[in-house]
């Protein structure tokens, strides 16, 4: 996150690339994106006054105003507390749900893994486990 730009600036970065000046509407487009994980009311806030859930939701809202249909989520909850994290995974699915948005999450916790609709499993780089959360992982 870049700290000299207010959150909202931070989400149009991923909108910057397309066009050569920033406009009202990739403003907006990231303002949606901001309230669709429930940080609506920070879009001008400070990206360093905001805790380490927020500034998480920052980059989902980052990931998200682009309107993928794919989003590669690497340890997205790795510094996280515990309800934090839940709070994390939880806004992941509901994104999932509503927007159609797929995540491939990579973690090495336990606890999120066995949320997932489908777990892949790897081992020294070869597929150990392929199926479900309620089978005999590796």
């Amino acid at each position: 996150m870049i700290g000299a730009l207010s959150v909202v600036e931070n989400v149009m970065m991923a909108l910057a690339s397309d066009q050569p000046r920033l406009t009202r509407e990739m403003r907006q487009r990231s303002a949606e994106a901001l309230a669709a994980v429930g940080l609506g009311d920070r879009v001008d806030a400070d990206p360093r006054r905001l805790s380490g859930g927020q500034q998480q939701r920052v980059a989902i809202a980052r990931a998200l105003v682009r309107r993928p249909p794919l989003v590669l989520a690497d340890e997205p909850t790795g510094n996280l507390d515990t309800k934090t994290s839940d709070e994390i995974f939880t806004l992941m699915r509901k994104v999932n749900a509503e927007q159609g948005i797929a995540f491939l999450i990579v973690t090495h916790d336990l606890r999120i893994a066995s949320r997932c609709d489908r777990i892949v499993e790897l081992v020294d780089g070869r597929i150990v486990y392929d199926g479900p959360p309620t089978g005999e992982a590796g």
